[in-house]
């Protein structure tokens, strides 16, 4: 009996070992994150200083135009932005040493994905369910270029794998891996880890959509003016511009991370602050997987910088500063594509129209967008609510619909900026796109007069707010007027 106690404790290994292995790896895999380029980091034992990983943990300080805070005294300095929950503030200190990835932190969880397909031959996307499935995705993209091409469909028959069963391909389609010389490899692994950038729980601002630009910025590549004049190195930049324009979105907007004064508004002056988070994660992405490093260094360099270019212009906020330019332009008629500047851009135009394409899209898909959109406002509104922040513009779901959102976003963003592009391609596509925005309108407005819209439903508050105490009168609350009917 004692011989087999001794066999089975040696067979099962001693506790102690055990756990001083579990320790070690624990230790290195610390380690191997502390190694990694590509995120943004805040370190809590130093409050004047933010690192820039990706740019070789470049220790930035004092730069950033903001005087360092006291531990705690920033309830939002800690949000995990991936389930959009703040400290509590009662909440332990955060121990000294440790390092809180704010945004980033999502794809760290995929620590082996240097590994799993790396060598995968795209046309066979990650965690393929059914041979039947992956041949209908092969057909839709056979018809890639067309402008009802249904990316929910898509992402469904590439098990999620839309992003990256997309632009494998077209970069493949455009001959760029092989006339750039990029390494499969490397390709493969950077396109993977910028679909996983994307934060599933969006519910617009994710990896789907992502691909739903790429698939319309190639639509308007293949435009004739553009076809006809935009070099490999411009496709390519395109391409990689519409797969990583909001890559790492939080799923709040810019004046968000203002009020709260989180600390990639203080960074970034509180200028196109999303914009650059974007782009320096596509950045850091290109860096850690090296998918430049064959090119001279200086051509590195000016492909990050177009490729910023390209990213902050979808910034909505200068909106009027590009449509008004593009106006100017094609008033004067003075574009010239075969000038490099006036290239880049009709790029930056190319790119603004694919990202907020959606209310051109045929009805049954705009809808969908529509509601998506709309579900992440009235998120960020909720969040705004518990927090007793000022709820922001379009993000309230009590004064708030679909509709009516829907209505004026097409009236003042989205016409004035498609008008001028078919001015610039006046092609059937230009038509076709102008044509659905037209019902796709007149679709809201015909639900919202019959009062038959049906809106996403919020998002519960878990924390709503104590009802007043007994005896107190409360304000009476305006009623809302209901728009005149069109």
């Amino acid at each position: 009996m004692h011989t087999q106690r001794n066999y089975d404790l040696q067979r099962r290994g001693d506790p102690m070992g055990i756990a001083l292995i579990w320790s070690l790896v624990v230790m290195l895999v610390r380690w191997m994150f502390s190694k990694r380029r590509g995120a943004i980091s805040y370190d809590s034992s130093d409050q004047t200083a933010l690192y820039i990983r990706m740019l070789g943990d470049v220790r930035v300080r004092s730069q950033v135009g903001f005087e360092p805070e006291r531990r705690g005294s920033h309830p939002y300095l800690c949000v995990d932005f991936r389930t959009l929950h703040s400290r509590s503030e009662n909440a332990r200190p955060v121990p000294g040493r440790r390092v809180h990835r704010l945004f980033s932190f999502q794809r760290h969880l995929h620590s082996s994905r240097r590994l799993h397909s790396a060598t995968t031959w795209p046309y066979n996307p990650l965690h393929i369910l059914d041979e039947d499935y992956l041949g209908q995705a092969k057909c839709m993209l056979a018809k890639v270029g067309s402008w009802n091409f249904d990316i929910f469909l898509f992402d469904r028959l590439t098990n999620g794998n839309s992003l990256v069963t997309l632009t494998f391909h077209l970069l493949n389609q455009y001959g760029l891996i092989e006339l750039f010389q990029l390494d499969m490899v490397k390709l493969r692994q950077f396109i993977v880890m910028v679909q996983e950038d994307y934060h599933s729980q969006n519910p617009y601002h994710n990896a789907v959509h992502a691909a739903d630009v790429t698939q319309a910025m190639y639509c308007y590549l293949k435009e004739p003016k553009l076809a006809k004049s935009l070099t490999s190195c411009d496709i390519l930049l395109g391409l990689l511009a519409a797969a990583t324009h909001d890559l790492d979105h939080p799923g709040v907007n810019q004046p968000f991370l203002i009020k709260t004064n989180h600390y990639l508004a203080a960074l970034y002056r509180n200028t196109s602050v999303l914009e650059n988070h974007h782009w320096r994660s596509a950045v850091g992405l290109l860096r850690e997987t090296g998918l430049f490093s064959h090119l001279p260094a200086e051509d590195g360099l000016n492909m990050e910088r177009q490729l910023g270019s390209l990213i902050l212009a979808t910034d909505i906020s200068r909106q009027n500063e590009y449509l008004s330019k593009f106006r100017r332009h094609l008033d004067q008629d003075d574009l010239c594509l075969g000038n490099a500047s006036h290239r880049h851009f009709i790029l930056q135009m190319a790119l603004k129209c694919a990202d907020i394409c959606n209310p051109c899209r045929p009805w049954e898909l705009s809808k969908q967008w529509s509601e998506k959109v709309t579900e992440e406002f009235f998120q960020q509104g909720n969040i705004e609510k518990r927090h007793k922040l000022e709820v922001s513009l379009l993000c309230d779901s009590q004064s708030n619909t679909v509709g009516d959102i829907q209505i004026g976003f097409m009236t003042y963003v989205v016409e004035p900026l498609f008008s001028e592009w078919a001015r610039f391609s006046d092609t059937r596509l230009s038509q076709t796109m102008l044509g659905h925005l037209g019902l796709n309108k007149a679709s809201w407005s015909g639900l919202r007069a019959s009062g038959s819209l049906e809106e996403p439903e919020p998002e519960p508050d878990p924390d709503p707010p104590p009802p007043p105490a007994p005896g107190l009168a409360q304000e009476p609350q305006p009623q809302k007027i209901p728009p005149p009917e069109p």
